[in-house]
């Protein structure tokens, strides 16, 4: 740690607010101890307050640069501190780290509140917005001023001065409720293990699952095979393990997480959440919170979404029961004289997939070697756009199973930081997902450039093979690594409207756009080589794979539907609710339920996304994006999957621009016209697709 001299005696500096004196100033992990963030964040959010004094005293008159540039420009301190610390919140947790979020989530609430209802700002902010037709903004200014003007409207600033102190209370309690949620999900999930100590129980799990089970234990100081939660014991288990009373005893334990008994249960906390969001969509004159949350969206209101998701739900379920029937039926002839149930869905469906088709995530692992996917994933990137990855070991990592990448551009010239964090631990919360350290401005002429990070949580190495992923890890990869692309190639003036600052229904077209390359064979031949011989996966296993593409794709749409109408359901609610949570989570999802309903579990409860994340009022997204990503790949089928010009329209008007203008601006700039489900529904095999 640095040190000053004061008074003849030496006092430490935080490392948090000083000049960060490493590679391209990254994070200096090494230095960081949670003791440095609780009075980083004090100083930080004395500093901002201090620059927002000089906004307001400013006696000149109120102009876009004093005033909107300003308040941009205004906290880089506190993002500063900031950025670290939610991260490790996320990836690299601890049980103190969680007491100083309880501690600072309030503060930085109150913080938020104290700008967003300042009467004499927000007189200079609606001064400047009312002129703006006079100003002559570029594009991305007059984003930037009307994003600033809405957050203000949006947090409270044209409420009377009783409404804004309940405005402050409940924004606050909001804060600290998700918080809590998303603790609690971690913590009951890490809660729960299950140790087998005969074998054959666990019949029908493959060499590699039994590897990583029996690994589990060891870090528990056990012999024998030890089940937990997360995702890469869950998942192949339920496919794979012939003991049926143990999967559904893994599937109880999982789907009744945070539901009941114990401290961590969120179903009050559902409530709270629903209720205090009302309350503040209620007090800025909306009738709902989707109303409150969808203005600022694509789809604008919830009659848009809602025909989205019933569009859909029309063109999938047909095929969705087809897709039951099939797998009932093989479960009769193969000796399941029972109904098939949901911890039955996942084992049957896979070995009908493996009838059927002659494949399974065995068969594709040996090909997927960790190693040999970034550097397929890495090289994509490289095709598509030149640019390349360095890794760099003299950034300081915040664990050592991450490794930090230079990106470079096509021209040599530094692009960003890459942080890659794939495995899972204790430490870190469930799930895939893409964040910055940095982002991405303008200062004058000089670009400030980005710091991304990359978190996952994929199969492991064993004791005897390298970390060997499956299909759909390898897919989530692309996913996240789309997100990243967003993230790195962003050219903007303004952070707030840099890479993946756009509409939460826009955020996801480019990850889901990136996975359409998984399951094309001159992307696969470039790097998927079974990791003992060397061999390139063969021609007839890709096919297998594309011919697969579409198996049980009506339930893998239902399902998404499912948590979209759920979603809605919590945010359509105009009176408070006062009901049983996990009965109007059924009724909210019955018309997608295909499988049997199990009314002891629930999905609410540790449905973070929508509690804890930035998705409430917004699963969606991830339909509407993938109408998106359809769309906007068939130019890439149309003009080559590798096709370069077309890879730089999609950088110059969706990458780079990040939300410096409407994203329907930016795609029929690049698709030269507005979407539509049609590609979507040919490359789910829906309809049929008259090109073929």
């Amino acid at each position: 740690m640095s040190a000053i001299i004061v008074a003849g005696m030496v006092k430490a500096v935080n490392p948090l607010l000083a000049p960060y004196k490493t590679p391209h100033q990254t994070v200096p992990f090494n230095e960081i101890k949670n003791e440095h963030y609780f009075p980083a964040f004090e100083e930080a959010m004395k500093q901002h307050n201090q620059e927002i004094d000089q906004i307001v005293n400013n006696k000149q008159a109120p102009t876009f640069e004093n005033t909107i540039v300003a308040l941009e420009k205004a906290g880089s301190l506190l993002s500063k501190v900031g950025s670290p610390f939610y991260n490790m919140l996320g990836s690299e947790t601890n049980d103190e780290l969680q007491q100083i979020a309880q501690k600072i989530s309030p503060l930085m609430t109150e913080h938020s509140n104290a700008i967003t209802l300042n009467e004499k700002l927000f007189t200079k902010v609606k001064s400047v917005y009312e002129t703006k037709d006079k100003l002559k903004l570029t594009a991305e200014q007059q984003m930037l001023l009307q994003k600033t003007f809405d957050r203000f409207v949006n947090s409270g600033a044209n409420l009377s001065g009783k409404d804004k102190k309940i405005y402050r209370g409940l924004s606050k309690d909001l804060s600290m409720l998700t918080l809590q949620f998303g603790q609690n999900v971690l913590k009951e999930t890490n809660k729960w293990s299950l140790l087998i100590t005969d074998k054959h129980i666990l019949s029908g799990l493959p060499v590699d699952v039994m590897e990583m089970l029996a690994i589990n234990a060891k870090k528990a100081g056990k012999e024998g095979w030890m089940l937990n939660l997360k995702a890469t014991t869950y998942t192949p288990f339920m496919k794979y393990a012939e003991n049926r009373d143990l999967r559904r005893e893994l599937y109880m334990a999982f789907t009744t997480r945070n539901l009941s008994g114990g401290e961590f249960v969120n179903v009050e906390n559902v409530r709270k959440i629903v209720n205090t969001r009302l309350k503040i969509a209620n007090l800025l004159g909306h009738k709902s919170y989707a109303d409150y949350v969808l203005v600022r969206r694509m789809a604008e209101n919830k009659e848009s979404v809602n025909n989205l998701l019933d569009k859909l739900f029309e063109a999938y379920k047909p095929v969705a029961e087809k897709e039951y029937a099939a797998v009932q039926e093989y479960a009769n002839k193969n000796g399941a004289y029972f109904k098939v149930q949901p911890w039955d869905w996942s084992y049957y469906s896979e070995k009908l997939k493996d009838e059927k088709y002659d494949l399974n995530d065995e068969m594709l692992k040996p090909y997927f070697e960790l190693e040999n996917v970034k550097k397929g994933v890495f090289g994509l990137a490289t095709r598509l756009f030149g640019i390349k990855f360095v890794k760099n070991p003299n950034i300081p990592l915040y664990h050592p199973e991450v490794d930090a990448y230079n990106v470079i551009d096509e021209k040599g010239k530094f692009l960003s930081v890459l942080y890659t964090d794939f495995h899972p631990r204790d430490s870190k919360r469930a799930g895939a997902w893409m964040s910055e350290y940095k982002g991405q401005w303008m200062e004058g002429k000089k670009d400030s450039r980005p710091h991304v990070t990359i978190v996952m949580n994929f199969t492991r190495p064993t004791e005897t093979k390298p970390a060997l992923i499956t299909f759909d890890e390898f897919t989530t990869f692309l996913h996240e690594f789309g997100h990243a692309l967003h993230g790195m190639f962003a050219k903007g003036t303004f952070e707030s409207l840099s890479g993946t600052s756009v509409y939460r229904d826009f955020v996801e077209l480019p990850s889901q756009m990136m996975e359409n390359w998984g399951v094309e064979k001159e992307f696969l031949d470039g790097f998927a080589v079974h990791y003992k011989t060397g061999e390139k996966i063969p021609a007839e296993l890709i096919q297998k794979i594309k011919d697969s593409e579409n198996y049980n794709a009506g339930n893998i749409c239902l399902r998404q539907l499912s948590f979209g109408y759920l979603d809605m359901a919590w945010h359509t609610i105009e009176t408070p609710f006062e009901g049983d949570v996990i009965m109007n989570e059924k009724k909210a999802m019955a018309a997608t339920q295909i499988l049997p309903v199990v009314y002891e579990a629930g999905m609410s409860p540790t449905f973070s996304h929508i509690f804890s994340g930035g998705y409430a009022a917004g699963y969606y997204s991830y339909k509407w994006a993938e109408v998106l990503d359809a769309d906007a790949y068939s130019v890439f089928t149309k003009n080559g999957i590798f096709d370069t010009k077309t890879a730089a329209s999609f950088r110059n008007n969706i990458l780079m621009k990040g939300g410096s203008e409407h994203p329907m601006v930016l795609y029929k700039r690049f698709r030269g016209q507005e979407p539509t489900i049609d590609a979507l529904l040919k490359r789910n095999g829906i309809v049929a697709d008259s090109a073929k």
